[in-house]
């Protein structure tokens, strides 16, 4: 099918399924939102303690549309689980968006040892067993997609931000590495790598700042604003669909150019 063709048949990801990790907030919120009102069903995820969150999406994008599953990414038994009770509620997953993560900010040695683990073990680990589980699927079909949430601290360090650009460095290596290992099979791996993005996070971060350091968080943006999750979900809507389909093992900034600047 021709792009304009998937474009004409309803939506750009009309008849596919999609699984949206860390779907009850944010960035995976807005991705799921946009992927519903594509064509697509969606398998929204969440941890258990936002299963409150989860069923609302649900009732906002319709239960044939939509299902809410809670699971730890980090917990592999889990992923597989979810992933086999996606399959059986809307048939097989064509598109993974690995949304589900968390932020651990720390001087490398106040870091715990425990805070390393959940960091790697949600951020990066999650991730490959969302990939590991999606993936014989897709390859025994011969098509799917695969959007991996990454970050601008994959591209560039911030002090005291440890271990977190660690495993976002590592997520964006192991996109390519997947997206060329499994590109002659019909499977595309890329990455997307948001700036300062205007999140429940975010607007909490910046309630909380002095207003002269949330002025300054602004100026700091070439374009002068934050950006909005939904300009990271189209981005991830256009590598999900049929239009990206000669783009594989790439990542993509979106940080309104922040990360080209030579002075901060």
């Amino acid at each position: 099918m021709s792009a304009s063709q998937a474009s004409s048949a309803g939506g750009r990801l009309q008849g596919k399924v999609a699984l949206v990790t860390g779907s009850t907030l944010g960035i995976g919120k807005a991705v799921a939102r946009l992927f519903a009102a594509e064509g697509a069903r969606v398998v929204l995820n969440g941890l258990p303690a936002e299963a409150g969150l989860g069923e609302a999406l649900v009732a906002e994008l319709g239960p044939d549309r939509a299902l809410f599953i809670a699971a730890d990414v980090a917990d592999e038994a889990a992923v597989r689980a979810m992933v086999e009770r996606g399959a059986a509620r809307f048939g097989p997953i064509d598109v993974l968006v690995n949304n589900a993560g968390m932020n651990v900010f720390a001087e490398p040695l106040a870091m715990t040892a425990e805070q390393w683990r959940r960091c790697l073990a949600v951020d990066l680990e999650g991730a490959l067993h969302c990939s590991r589980a999606v993936l014989p699927g897709m390859l025994a079909r011969g098509g799917g997609s695969i959007v991996n949430i990454a970050s601008v601290h994959g591209h560039r360090i911030v002090p005291d931000a440890f271990p977190y650009p660690v495993a976002k460095h590592a997520l964006i290596g192991m996109s390519k590495a997947l997206g060329i290992q499994y590109a002659a099979r019909g499977v595309r791996v890329n990455s997307i790598s948001p700036g300062l993005i205007l999140t429940e996070r975010i607007q909490a971060w910046l309630d909380a700042a002095t207003p002269e350091e949330a002025r300054r968080q602004v100026e700091l943006l070439p374009c002068k604003r934050i950006g909005e999750p939904e300009e990271v979900a189209y981005t991830a809507l256009f590598l999900a669909s049929d239009e990206a389909r000669f783009i594989n093992a790439t990542d993509i900034l979106i940080d309104g150019g922040r990360s080209q600047l030579f002075h901060e």
